[in-house]
């Protein structure tokens, strides 16, 4: 079959299905080369060896897209070959690094076995359907980490589709995830009562560290990337994040910015300077090496211990339940959303309120207690009329 002519491709039999044979470019061991492919069509359902009109007409539309591809020779890859030499150099210059090793985590366990070995051009909706359900199939992911799954491929086709890797519509836009996946757990909120209770019973640093995290908000990588040159009396400004070493720029602009401390915490701050010998610059934070300290450390070393010894191992619910313990606490205390949003850092109020401000069951209770002496007519209304009402259900 001659390269600079249109192929008619050659449709047989086998194995009791229907195939159609083409040439076509594809990147093989990083180079580009003219390679013989069988793409099977459907299943045979007719005697004899002539292929069904529907058949004939379902190669004619793969030659065509054949004889005339939307990618170039050089584009033609597998979609493991497309994640590892670009999907990923471009995600280490443009997320943080722990939002890099987050892709990675989901790309290695649940993508790649599945799916690193099909031609990415190739790709259809209902490939990504199958992969999706094949992920969710044993039941031991929520739907949440299934979300996350599906967005993560959407965006891999989302830039094959920029780079000239994939044509058309995304392919994963029309998936959804298991529709009986589980629930995401409801996450946890440290009360001030279970602040106090912590704190009473750590050692330091561990007592400050934790309530920087509980009475300012800042996120653990916030609290590792603390400097002493941005502390002050009245005020902690952000101006960094640390995570397993690597220091980059808060989450968001909005993260980059002041937080207000309260007296105690300050004092706490202020007496924990100067057990380090009052320095002026440096992690506010740090290990015997100099080096900001790691959390995990702080957990498994100095917090986890004193909570076990004092019978409070229980309480213990990681470290983002004390920046929406804060959200929670503010929020009881009367704080509008409003200004909780700006001490917390969030880009929309909505994130505070969907997810860092927690109620409590007594907090409802004494909502609606509120209700009620809101309503008292209704209460009159009731004991004047109830025995009539009552007496007129009995009848009907």
């Amino acid at each position: 079959m001659a390269r600079n002519h249109e192929q008619s491709g050659q449709v047989f039999q086998r194995h009791g299905s229907w195939y159609v044979r083409f040439y076509e470019s594809r990147v093989i061991n990083g180079r580009v080369k003219r390679v013989r492919v069988c793409k099977q069509i459907a299943e045979v359902t007719t005697r004899g060896k002539v292929p069904p009109a529907a058949v004939t007409e379902q190669a004619r539309e793969i030659l065509a897209t054949v004889n005339r591809p939307a990618c170039a020779p050089d584009k033609i890859v597998k979609i493991g070959q497309f994640v590892d030499r670009v999907y990923f150099p471009r995600i280490e210059q443009h997320k943080r690094p722990s939002t890099l090793k987050a892709y990675r985590d989901i790309w290695e366990v649940h993508l790649r076995p599945r799916c690193a070995s099909v031609w990415i051009k190739d790709v259809k909706t209902y490939h990504v359907q199958q992969w999706l359900d094949d992920i969710a199939a044993p039941g031991l992911l929520g739907r949440r980490s299934l979300q996350h799954i599906k967005s993560s491929l959407s965006a891999i086709f989302k830039l094959a589709k920029q780079q000239g890797y994939f044509a058309g519509e995304n392919p994963v836009r029309d998936t959804a995830v298991a529709p009986r996946a589980k629930e995401p757990q409801q996450t946890y909120a440290y009360s001030l009562d279970e602040v106090r209770t912590i704190l009473a019973v750590l050692p330091e640093p561990a007592a400050t560290i934790f309530a920087i995290a509980a009475f300012t908000g800042l996120r653990r990588g916030e609290i590792c990337g603390l400097r002493w040159q941005d502390c002050h009396d009245a005020e902690i400004r952000v101006t960094q994040s640390i995570w397993e070493g690597h220091a980059t720029e808060p989450k968001t602009i909005v993260s980059k910015g002041a937080v207000p401390l309260i007296k105690p915490v300050a004092n706490m701050l202020q007496a924990h300077r100067m057990r380090c010998g009052n320095p002026e610059s440096g992690p506010v934070f740090a290990a015997t090496n100099g080096k900001p300290i790691s959390l995990n450390n702080v957990l498994t070393r100095s917090i986890k211990p004193a909570l076990k010894k004092a019978g409070h191992s229980s309480l213990w619910h990681g470290w983002h339940a004390a920046r929406r313990g804060l959200g929670s606490n503010l929020y009881a205390l009367g704080v509008p959303d409003k200004t909780i949003q700006m001490i917390l850092r969030h880009a929309n109020v909505s994130t505070t309120m969907g997810y860092y401000i927690k109620s409590a069951p007594a907090d409802a209770v004494a909502a609606m207690v509120r209700l009620e002496t809101a309503v008292p007519e209704l209460g009159n209304k009731w004991a004047t009329n109830g025995n009539a009402s009552r007496a007129s259900i009995a009848v009907n």
